[in-house]
């Protein structure tokens, strides 16, 4: 058999046969359920020629192998003599098993942060360059220039909730523009403001620990007032709720009246909710958080830092940290001094040794690129784009982040460090340390001690065990993305892969399913098909039709390997509302019919129907360059091919 010994080789190396309880293929990749993942060796998987990557989500271990995985499949059950089942499709889980608890909420937070990865990146940059120019005497605060670099690289942050609101309303399948208004609520400054410009109507539960001035009613109930800006996980619940809201909404409201009144009755809800609701909750959170931290450094600074250093950036998600910040504040101009805030300084820098160390293992470019600036923003303590481009995305890093950043603030609980002027993030904080009658004393060592051993700890850890796929490039022959049974002719030519649907160009990195948008199935584009017609982009063979009919692999005439895949988790479909008019091994021409699908039907079902068209063979080009943007109409020019020679 062609795969027998690729085959022989993945059941060794994923634990043996006894360890697996099921395996299935999607279009790419194989999907092991298995007894113990420790037992697969993961790294010799990712080295082993034929296959791409290993990656585990959703409760399931995927061997990514590529177009030729119905073949490697068969020969998997064959030499395990498994049970040959239904595929899933190239998201993931099945229904009864999507994964921890834990794996979850990571995927569903970096994949809402996927689409602005880029511009948050930038963002970072610029916010730490001004304060750079700032320390350096280059640029004063109230010069024009430091106000308007200062615009430019904090607005993102400043109002990331509405961001948030368009790509989290889109991750649950609502109107992203929805989304976007009730981010707009959040953050409208005249309902933030009122805290500092009006006394509050009364006060509840006061003289207890969650004790909360109310200012503003709503038909009497009261509502306590925190802010919003820079928040992340309030916006990303109150989009969960409206996208459930709106689908009903939009099931019992005449279709005459829909498109206005399930928006408005949307609004009008959600948003008071989340004011009444999600407010005070994470107040009362925060001012828990704060007398419990209190506590326990009056029992031990060692486990006060171990507790807040290591939760630091978890806090920050929830926007649980705003009720530290006000103790941290009183602190400075009753004592002198704060003791809290000092314990969080090594999260910054742990970020930065994490970051480092990903740039550094890591074989995908997208990541690559984006990781060095992202490390330079967290050195001067924007931590944002490092933490939801990066560490939280490969999970691992953002694991040995938090570990780090508890040892680092063990080390300042044990130094005494403490905060004498409130400003200042990253290296910038150091200032903030020095004692006004002592100067350079041991607790400032203590400081740059912590940040010390948080970065490198940070680094290692992410360095060797960071679960990089250790593949080294190879500028040979070798298309190590392929078995070496199917290695193809490397000479591709030049070649302009045309539209094969009409409709709205999108970016891949807008696509909520991670294997597309990260660029590991291949490079390209996304459509938004406004007709229910697949045409052949060009000429070729049809290497692989997955048996619902949703996805189409195919190989040109000139070298070039495409998959088309119509959907979001349209498998689930079984087939139904997709009418294939080729099968697998076809020859076709440019412009013949290839597949017909029901974009109503499929959307009216709750699926996305953008499409994905990758170049899955892209290392073997130079040059591919997206030739279309916005509307695009079939026969018109998609992605452009240069080959290397």
């Amino acid at each position: 058999m062609k795969y027998e010994q690729l085959a022989k080789d993945i059941i060794e190396n994923v634990g043996g046969k006894d360890n697996v309880n099921s395996v299935v293929h999607c279009v790419t990749r194989l999907r092991f359920k298995l007894k113990d993942e420790s037992k697969a060796n993961t790294e010799v998987l990712e080295n082993m020629d034929g296959v791409v990557t290993v990656r585990k989500s959703g409760g399931q271990y995927q061997v990514v192998i590529g177009n030729h995985v119905a073949d490697v499949y068969k020969a998997v059950v064959a030499e395990g003599n498994f049970d040959a089942k239904k595929p899933v499709d190239a998201d993931g889980a099945d229904e009864e098993d999507k994964g921890n608890l834990f794996d979850r909420f990571i995927d569903l937070i970096s994949g809402i942060f996927t689409p602005i990865l880029g511009i948050l990146a930038a963002s970072g940059m610029i916010k730490g360059l001004n304060v750079l120019f700032v320390s350096l005497g280059w640029l004063e605060e109230a010069s024009g220039t430091y106000q308007i670099l200062n615009a430019t690289g904090d607005a993102l942050f400043y109002f990331l909730p509405i961001l948030l609101g368009y790509t989290a309303m889109k991750k649950f399948g609502g109107t992203p523009f929805v989304g976007m208004v009730i981010a707009m609520a959040l953050v409208y400054p005249a309902l933030e403001g009122i805290p500092d410009t009006a006394e509050p109507l009364y006060t509840l539960f006061a003289g207890t620990v969650i004790e909360s001035p109310v200012y503003i009613e709503f038909f009497g109930i009261p509502v306590i007032l925190m802010t919003y800006s820079m928040s992340v996980i309030p916006i990303i619940i109150a989009a969960f709720f409206a996208a459930k809201l709106e689908g009903f909404l939009t099931k019992v409201i005449p279709s005459v009246v829909r498109m206005f009144l399930v928006p408005m009755f949307t609004l009008l809800i959600i948003i008071p909710l989340t004011f009444i609701v999600i407010g005070p909750i994470a107040t009362w959170a925060s001012q828990i958080l704060g007398e419990g931290t209190l506590w326990i450094y009056d029992l031990s600074p060692v486990i006060a830092g171990l507790f807040l250093g290591g939760l630091w950036l978890v806090l920050v998600m929830f926007g649980l940290h705003w009720g530290l910040v006000p103790i941290a504040i009183n602190n400075i101009q009753v004592a002198g001094a704060d003791i809290i805030l000092p314990l969080t300084f090594v999260h910054s820098f742990a970020l930065v040794g994490a970051v480092l160390a990903v740039w550094i293992k890591t074989n995908n470019q997208k990541t690559k690129t984006l990781s060095a600036p992202a490390s330079i923003s967290a050195i001067f303590g924007v931590t944002e784009p490092a933490m939801y481009g990066i560490a939280l995305p490969l999970k691992r890093p953002f694991i040995f982040t938090l570990i780090s950043s508890a040892i680092g603030g063990a080390i300042i609980g044990l130094f005494d460090t403490r905060q004498y002027i409130y400003g200042g993030l990253g290296v910038f904080k150091f200032p903030s340390f020095i004692n006004p009658e002592e100067g350079l004393n041991t607790a400032f060592m203590g400081s740059v001690i912590a940040a010390v051993i948080g970065t490198i700890l940070a680094f290692l850890l992410t360095y060797f065990f960071g679960g990089f796929n250790k593949k080294e490039e190879k500028s040979t022959s070798e298309e190590t993305s392929q078995p070496a049974e199917e290695k193809i002719e490397q000479n591709v030519k030049n070649e302009v892969i045309e539209s094969p649907l009409n409709g709205e160009v999108k970016s891949l990195a807008e696509i909520s399913d991670s294997a597309f948008s990260s660029g590991a199935l291949g490079k390209g584009v996304a459509i938004q098909p406004t007709e229910g017609k697949l045409i052949s982009p060009v000429s070729g063979t049809v290497s692989a039709l997955f048996g619902t009919h949703h996805a189409i692999g195919i190989e040109t005439e000139r070298g070039a390997e495409l998959l088309i895949h119509i959907g979001m988790d349209t498998v689930q479909l079984d087939g139904e509302f997709f009418k294939a008019h080729v099968s697998q091994g076809d020859k076709v021409e440019k412009g013949q019919l290839l597949i017909e699908f029901d974009i109503e039907a499929i959307e009216k079902a709750g699926y996305e129907v953008i499409t994905p068209v990758v170049i899955t063979n892209h290392d073997k080009y130079k040059v591919i360059e997206i030739e279309a943007q916005g509307k695009v109409q079939i026969d018109d020019p998609l992605i452009m091919l240069e080959n290397e020679k």
